[in-house]
């Protein structure tokens, strides 16, 4: 019995003691209002929270980590994240992490410069605001042990061997995308894209002259 079997038989029940209880019979409205209600139970996609031990702030040390193995999105999607922080400290490193990250698609100049547009006038805060716990009320300090939210639509997977995952941001309304594409022949998982992670977010509370 799949996932939907699961929420539809549920609320089918749900629906059927209810209308016992008023005396009469599920109709067959009642029953297709119910089984859309399950459908958009289902719809709102499997939520996987990803804990990291530490953040790595060499290529080494992210190599060492189990998550580094790739065969899991979910994880490589959280080590873009710990790839991401590095930065501020580390441009080099971060850009080795990402390269790796990437795998048989190393990153060109313009993705070089694309991500140092994106942390012009101090955003450091960028990358931390997808742990969990961050947000601009704290100055987007991350709850400890960290850990990132992933989340995997139903549609997330609509194209053939590439996979679009979205990340809780503590400073933004809507979770953001990231793409990973598999390689068959290792079964791993490697960043495609990830543009929209770096997509602007609220200001820490620290520098808003109106917090």
């Amino acid at each position: 019995m799949g996932l939907f079997d699961d929420l539809f038989g549920a609320a089918k029940n749900a629906a059927a003691n209810a209308a016992r209880s008023a005396g009469r019979t599920v109709t067959n409205e009642a029953q297709s209002a119910v089984q859309q209600a399950a459908r958009s139970a289902v719809s709102q996609g499997k939520i996987t929270k990803v804990p990291l031990a530490s953040l790595p702030r060499t290529l080494a040390e992210l190599q060492a980590m189990p998550e580094a193995a790739l065969t899991d999105p979910n994880a490589a999607a959280a080590l873009t994240i710990a790839a991401l922080c590095v930065f501020p400290q580390d441009r080099a490193a971060c850009y080795e992490m990402l390269n790796f990250l990437r795998g048989p698609r190393p990153m060109s100049p313009m993705d070089e410069a694309f991500i140092r547009d994106r942390f012009m006038d101090g955003k450091d805060y960028l990358p931390r605001s997808y742990f969990d716990g961050a947000k601009p009320d704290n100055d987007y300090t991350p709850d400890q042990p960290l850990a990132v939210t992933v989340k995997e639509q139903t549609n997330s997977r609509e194209q053939e061997g590439y996979i679009t995952l979205y990340l809780f941001s503590g400073g933004a309304d809507n979770p953001r995308p990231v793409t990973f594409r598999n390689k068959p022949s290792t079964g791993q998982w490697f960043l495609w894209e990830y543009s929209g992670l770096l997509s602007g977010i609220r200001i820490p509370k620290s520098q808003d002259a109106w917090a």
